[in-house]
């Protein structure tokens, strides 16, 4: 005997399916990983600490 389908659901996992596949592109191309994300804003926090550091203060 066969399995019975509900073609909806098969329909909405096939779409589902598709979306992910593209927002896995869309995330490969234009995305930056949260590594580099951080490590950047670790470094612009940095330097910024560095900079305020030197400031000659006027009195």
């Amino acid at each position: 005997m066969t399995e019975i389908i509900n073609l909806r659901r098969l329909r909405k996992e096939k779409a589902r399916h598709e979306k992910e596949v593209v927002a896995e592109a869309n995330r490969v191309k234009h995305g930056v990983s949260k590594s580099a994300h951080k490590r950047a804003k670790a470094i612009v926090e940095k330097e910024g600490r560095r900079l305020s550091s030197k400031k000659l203060v006027e009195d």
